[in-house]
């Protein structure tokens, strides 16, 4: 049997609504681009806490056959609430999901699209380095989507960049007719390249 991709994370993962396309995270793109099965337990608005507290996380765990890779990336959400123990509970991902047969994969949070000049300005504070000091101390993979994404948006400039991100002026897309600029939130184009990265770099892991 061919091991499976299990997903934990937040919007920026997640599968989105239909009602809200063309947002979507990387995680609904994934599949086209590894050729094995994809299961997403992302959510938006998640943090390290609420996926378990919701059930997610045990949801997941269900699913994983022995050799599956369980992908964990958060960090957005986490951020807006300093108290909660991020490291720790990505610590605890990492040993359940091991303890459930998988190979736990940790990923940086995706950056915003904030620009200063031609710069693309870091908004995550120390979190991906959180994730980066666990990989290492724990000896889990890292795919460092922090410094993927930032290497992608100032490739394609303040202007290009747009183009990845959920973006439409008023009057042009008919589930948005007043307009939407989320700096956020990836459209069709941009979750693909993304999960294109992911799947370059799980192929280097599996």
């Amino acid at each position: 049997m061919t091991p499976a991709i299990l997903l934990a994370g937040d919007s920026t993962v997640a599968s989105c609504p239909a009602f809200e396309a063309p947002m979507s995270g990387w995680g609904a793109q994934l599949g086209a681009h590894v050729g094995r099965p994809v299961r997403n337990f992302a959510k938006g608005g998640a943090t390290t806490a609420s996926h378990r507290a919701e059930g997610l996380w045990a949801a997941l765990l269900r699913e994983v056959v022995p050799g599956d890779l369980v992908v964990i990336q958060f960090g957005h959400n986490d951020q807006k609430d300093p108290g909660l123990p991020y490291r720790d509970n990505l610590r605890a991902f990492v040993k359940e999901a091991r303890g459930a047969g998988a190979r736990p994969v940790l990923c940086t949070s995706v950056q915003r699209r904030r620009w200063e000049g031609d710069r693309l300005v870091p908004t995550h504070g120390d979190y991906p380095e959180q994730v980066r000091t666990l990989a290492a101390a724990e000896d889990v993979p890292l795919i460092d989507l922090t410094a993927a994404t930032t290497e992608l948006y100032e490739r394609l400039g303040p202007e290009g960049s747009k183009a990845l991100f959920t973006h439409f002026p008023p009057g042009v897309h008919p589930l948005y007719p007043d307009g939407i600029a989320d700096d956020t939130h990836f459209c069709f184009r941009g979750a693909d390249e993304v999960a294109a990265i992911v799947a370059e770099r799980l192929k280097e892991i599996a």
